[in-house]
């Protein structure tokens, strides 16, 4: 099966900048997609940016556009986050998520899920 490991969450204020990343081991696919996904207390899972691994392709949240930038690593089957222009309601636990699909996808069906890293913006 497949691996994934989020890092780099933390309490920041709002404006600030953080990066996440993503280390997916184990099972490798011939292609897939990732993503990132938050889900704030008492709310539903939502999609928050995903990238194709061969294509490159890059979808964001509406929520989150010209705000956070998804990128990967090939060499290091990486896959980040950077989250600039953080603001309150950016707050919530952020998962990492593979599916063997080449399109990205933006519902939460996803084949393989992280733990999640906890990012908290303050005002």
């Amino acid at each position: 099966q497949v691996q994934l490991v989020e890092s780099g969450g933390g309490l920041v204020q709002a404006g600030d900048s953080l990066r996440l990343s993503c280390a997916a081991s184990g099972r490798t696919f011939s292609r897939y997609s990732m993503g990132w996904f938050r889900q704030a207390p008492g709310k539903e899972r939502e999609f928050v940016a995903g990238i194709g691994w061969i294509n490159g392709n890059t979808v964001y949240a509406d929520s989150v556009k010209g705000r956070f930038t998804i990128s990967k690593d090939s060499a290091k089957n990486t896959v980040y986050l950077q989250m600039n222009s953080l603001k309150p309601e950016d707050t919530a636990l952020y998962y990492c998520a593979a599916t063997s699909s080449i399109v990205v996808v933006t519902t939460t069906r996803y084949d393989y899920w992280g733990q999640g890293t906890p990012v908290t913006v303050s005002s």
